[in-house]
């Protein structure tokens, strides 16, 4: 077993990973808790979202010791308000979108940019807010999604003076390409797309993710020491939490409606 020391791992993004651990059958679960007896593994520290966490509830069932920590960009682990990667993600996504609307306010462009998130639309919110979105398209909205309203609300930002107009689009919305062709041929401004892609997954972790991430590694090593199993991680009111991994997988979690309402009020 290669050990590698704490300082050469903090500054890892997270993207090199090994396969999910998910809910499995019967009997690769009872074969994954036959090997961790016999190369004497104790407990094993899942990292992932629910997913990871409903095969680490299974593999408690059949002996094995487990803490799960929050780790996934789109934020929608509803035992917590902190996931591992997110701000890391959301800054990169950030600083892309401050370059596009540089290009954009010059050129006069309405520029629609499709960030991550395909059942959960947290990414797209940030984002859109932290870089003044004037729309932001998201999963749980695509029903009520009326692009013949935005189109109207397109032309008449133009009629109010404005430069430029920037839709940040979820992955979970998509048609990013194709809405960008439609937006150009009804309105006559020139439209642009661009999708971020996976370089919202890599890069240099944030300060908050290290020192996050870091502070919920110890309080998992630390529970284990005390016995303490079966639980999750979580992040709740400025406080590190633990709750018992059937509750947490219990839990749901909604969009914001009140910072939703907030994005469309500073896009005016």
């Amino acid at each position: 077993m290669i050990c590698l020391p704490v300082t050469c791992q903090i500054r890892s993004s997270g993207a090199e990973r090994s396969s999910r651990l998910r809910a499995a059958n019967p009997c690769v679960l009872q074969k994954a808790a036959a090997i961790c007896k016999k190369y004497g593994i104790d407990a094993l520290v899942v990292i992932g979202g629910d997913g990871s966490f409903a095969g680490a509830q299974q593999l408690a069932n059949y002996g094995v010791k487990t803490i799960g920590l929050p780790g996934t960009i789109d934020l929608d682990i509803a035992c917590t308000e902190y996931t591992i990667g997110f701000d890391t993600a959301v800054n990169t996504a950030m600083e892309a979108i401050d370059k596009v609307r540089d290009t954009s306010t010059s050129h006069e462009r309405c520029s629609i940019i499709e960030v991550m998130g395909r059942d959960a639309g947290y990414l797209a919110l940030w984002c859109g807010i932290a870089n003044g979105a004037e729309r932001i398209l998201l999963p749980e909205e695509k029903e009520n999604f009326d692009e013949a309203a935005l189109i109207q609300d397109i032309m008449a930002n133009k009629r109010r003076g404005k430069k430029n107009y920037i839709i940040i689009n979820a992955e979970g919305v998509g048609d990013t390409i194709n809405l960008a062709k439609r937006i150009e041929e009804a309105t006559g401004i020139e439209t642009r797309a661009t999708i971020l892609g996976h370089m919202q997954r890599g890069g240099s972790p944030t300060c908050k993710d290290r020192v996050y991430a870091s502070t919920m590694g110890a309080m998992a090593v630390e529970m284990l020491i005390a016995g303490k199993y079966n639980r999750v991680v979580g992040y709740k009111e400025g406080e590190f939490v633990d709750y018992d991994i059937n509750e947490a997988l219990s839990m749901k979690k909604k969009i914001s409606n009140h910072q939703y309402e907030i994005s469309k009020v500073l896009a005016l």
